[in-house]
């Protein structure tokens, strides 16, 4: 499998420029703030959603420099990016995330709903001084959809009865609509064509949600130290996703399960057993690599450059974590 950061090497630099930048951003105002932000920040994790803001920006400014508004962009997508996975955290009861403690574990849920809070705040106001009223428009609606995403994904829980089109949906909420708004947004500040725009959209949602179809398959196929967090808790509680769709096609009992919420001994494991000898997983590989190959054709209008090279290789990336 290759490394995504292997994959960022054009933009190798402006990330560890973003690295800096973010602890600056947050500001040391609020000691226990700044602490948790740079508990944050200096977790790692692979900086995904930046860096497929800086490769949009400069495979739409290739005969220029990227300006300072594209890597605010890019720092922007990060902090609205790590500001819900705080807010996630205190609601999923995550004690680690990535492999390391989580914000409300170490400085307890007030202060993980207020720093969550804070990192929404301060990228509202950097995105307001980008002074770009769609791009700010597009960012909002992130903001907007992060919330929806979370409390559809509450209202829905061991709800047997949800579609496929509801789980993309939600899907799209919580985790594509960021990549897509903001690789959007970094066409606009490169001020491409509305067409262009709208495909660096589409590419975004469509490798949004194959990450988001992935992430939910290895839920049931990765280990905890894979993960970074607990192995099948999605369906512990009550999160039906792609590959439990599915096999509750074929496996009447499994909504049984699921509907008396894993009451009795073994029925968790009872459910695991159904999923696993089911076509579930398999169909939701494929629907992964459906949304990763639309994504492709997305950005093939794109000039030929190494930035356009590394998007389209994020694809196989996303779907390579599988095996």
């Amino acid at each position: 499998m290759t490394p995504a950061t292997s994959l960022f090497t054009p933009v190798e630099a402006d990330l560890l420029l973003l690295a800096d930048n973010l602890k600056q951003l947050v500001g040391n105002r609020h000691p226990i703030l700044y602490a948790a932000a740079e508990h944050l920040f200096g977790a790692g994790g692979k900086r995904i959603r930046p860096a497929i803001v800086l490769l949009i920006s400069r495979a739409t400014m290739l005969e220029k420099d990227i300006t300072q508004r594209h890597r605010r962009l890019a720092e922007i997508t990060e902090m609205i990016h790590t500001a819900s996975l705080v807010h996630d955290d205190v609601v999923d009861e995550s004690v680690v995330r990535r492999g390391v403690p989580t914000v409300h574990s170490l400085f307890g849920n007030r202060i993980a709903v207020l720093a969550g809070d804070f990192l929404f705040a301060q990228s509202s106001w950097y995105l307001a001084n980008l002074d770009n009223l769609e791009v700010v428009k597009l960012l909002s609606e992130v903001i907007m959809d992060l919330a929806t995403g979370e409390i559809q994904q509450g209202l829905n829980r061991f709800d047997t009865s949800i579609t496929l089109d509801t789980y993309l949906k939600k899907s799209y909420y919580k985790t594509a609509s960021l990549i897509a708004n903001s690789s959007k947004a970094a066409g606009v500040l490169s001020e491409v064509s509305q067409e262009t725009a709208e495909n660096l959209y589409g590419y975004g949602r469509d490798l949004g949600l194959a990450f988001q179809i992935v992430d939910d398959i290895l839920d049931f196929t990765s280990s905890t130290d894979t993960l970074g967090k607990p192995v099948c808790s999605d369906l512990k509680s009550g999160n039906l996703t792609a590959p439990v769709l599915f096999a509750m096609e074929e496996k009447p009992y499994l909504e049984v399960l699921i509907e008396r919420e894993f009451a009795q001994v073994g029925d968790l494991e009872q459910a695991l057993a159904l999923i696993h000898d089911s076509q579930g997983i398999g169909r939701a590989r494929e629907l992964a690599a459906n949304h990763a190959k639309q994504a492709v054709e997305q950005i093939m209008n794109l000039s030929p450059s190494q930035e356009r090279s590394c998007l389209i290789q994020l694809t196989d990336y996303v779907l390579s974590r599988l095996y």
